[in-house]
């Protein structure tokens, strides 16, 4: 049927009344947003980040087209002060997830009871008041972590069969990122295993050196590192001269250690840790309660030794002990 000039004239602007208006009833679908609360960016932390990015990408989530990253993170080793500040800009924002490493989880904590978060930490989350159980986290925090005293358990017998004639060990940590429990269960492991452990504390980056002295003064004969992403990381480097220097064997949880220079590192496999992170993330995007979310504990471990430093070093690794080995550095 033909309608008249004004009839058509008149359904024409109708039409283009109506469009904007269909438009407006469908408000644009929200851009989830995961927070990244982190002590420090190293060029590792970066590279372990694209792990996270990569596997977010495998489950679907396209950062810039249907999810948003926010990294927060403090610029030097001196300034993790204004961490608090920055978790509070991401519960301001707000974002739907924070994913939290190391001793930001309980910064993170702090800042907000609701926001589910998700941890990627080496140390014990029930005795640090982080969940309730592995199995039944109970609250906003789950995610991943560490077998703590075992690994240094691990770390020790490594550090005795590189040097079979060991018998005192120095444990250099920072209290900040450790707790009492892990301490304890690393000087039984250390009994067991017929050896005297000394525990020095490192709170700063100047401490180090001094730390060192305090080794050579007692007479350890080797070095066991804990993980800590706010001291002893940063200066990785320096810590692998100064055992180097000092004629100690060390072995360290990470194997970005060893590249530095250390001797052996045992741990997890930080990549793998950040893909099953960005896991733990996406089944909370897609409505899972962290609360309800088990937390998980690492099945994957990387044994690196460093030859070149062994060979400084003047120690003959064992055979055995290089068969055992994920990565021999030459």
């Amino acid at each position: 049927m033909w309608c008249s000039a004004i009839g058509c004239i008149v359904m024409l602007i109708l039409s283009l009344l109506g469009a904007p208006l269909a438009t407006e009833a469908q408000p644009p679908s929200k851009v989830p947003r995961i927070g990244l609360l982190m002590p420090l960016l190293t060029p590792e932390r970066a590279h372990q980040l694209e792990a996270f990015r990569q596997r977010l990408h495998e489950l679907g989530w396209i950062e810039g087209q249907n999810v948003a990253l926010e990294l927060r993170y403090a610029e030097t080793g001196t300034d993790t002060a204004r961490l608090p500040v920055l978790a509070a800009d991401l519960v301001r924002l707000p974002v739907d997830v924070i994913v939290t490493v190391g001793g930001t989880t309980r910064i993170a904590q702090s800042a907000t009871r609701t926001i589910p978060i998700v941890m990627v930490t080496a140390g014990d989350p029930v005795e640090a008041g982080f969940v309730t159980s592995l199995a039944q986290p109970g609250g906003n925090i789950t995610g991943l972590a560490g077998l703590g005293a075992e690994l240094s358990g691990k770390r020790l017998e490594l550090l005795k069969q590189a040097v079979p004639q060991l018998s005192h060990v120095a444990l250099l940590l920072n209290p900040t990122n450790v707790s009492a429990g892990y301490v304890r269960e690393t000087q039984v492991a250390a009994q067991a295993l017929g050896v005297a452990l000394q525990v020095l504390e490192v709170h700063r980056p100047e401490d180090i050196a001094g730390a060192f002295a305090a080794v050579k003064q007692e007479g350890a004969g080797a070095l066991l590192f804990l993980t800590d992403p706010l001291v002893l990381e940063p200066h990785r480097h320096h810590v692998a001269a100064l055992a180097l220097q000092s004629g100690l064997p060390a072995i360290y949880p990470w194997r970005m250690y060893a590249e530095a220079g250390g001797l052996m590192s045992y741990g997890i496999s930080l990549r793998e840790w950040y893909r099953r992170a960005a896991t733990h993330v996406d089944k909370i995007l897609k409505g899972a309660k962290p609360g309800d979310l088990p937390v998980e504990q690492p099945v994957q471990f990387e044994f690196i030794i460093n030859l070149k430093t062994a060979q400084a070093l003047g120690i003959m690794i064992p055979p055995s002990l290089l068969i055992l080995a994920d990565e021999v550095i030459k």
